[in-house]
């Protein structure tokens, strides 16, 4: 039995992804559909009760794969379902800088058609905001982002720098 309960608890761990893998493919992950479905695969067994910014990053896992479904209906629901547990992560813990990053990502690059931009300048508000208080891999992360990002201009991008 305990055998038992040891092999499921390292299959279990086995599978949860790691953050810093999920960071490092997370930019590319809209460039192609073998990219979106890589990345969801590897954030396939992430439940809502998972860490919450890897359910953050499931949601946009798919947001992203969204992009490339065929028909028209299960493009929306897609799309829907991404954007409603994006947002119940958000709002659990809404002082996450790497949620509000993730957002942020995704609603800059989403057709306006969606309706889904509304949080564009309150998501780069908080990250302006909050950007100087992190250290580390997370900063230089959101840095990156900045740096590339389409919603910043050149100007506002001088606080990463």
């Amino acid at each position: 039995m305990k055998l038992l309960v040891s092999l499921l608890l390292w299959i279990n761990f086995a599978s949860t992804p790691d953050l810093a893998s999920i960071r490092k493919i997370y930019p590319d992950v809209a460039k192609s559909e073998a990219n979106a479905k890589e990345f969801i695969d590897k954030l396939a067994g992430i439940s809502n009760n998972d860490e919450k910014i890897l359910v953050a990053y499931k949601a946009a896992s798919i947001l992203v794969d969204s992009k490339f479904e065929k028909k028209i209906g299960e493009k929306i629901e897609r799309f829907k379902e991404g954007a409603k547990l994006l947002e119940a992560t958000i709002k659990s813990d809404p002082s996450n800088i790497e949620m509000r990053m993730i957002r942020l990502s995704i609603q800059e690059d989403v057709p306006a058609i969606t309706g889904y931009k509304k949080n564009i300048k309150e998501d780069k508000k908080f990250i302006t905001a909050h950007y100087a208080a992190h250290t580390g891999a997370l900063k230089e992360y959101l840095k990156d982002f900045v740096l590339q990002s389409k919603s910043f201009s050149e100007k506002e991008k001088q606080f990463v720098k």
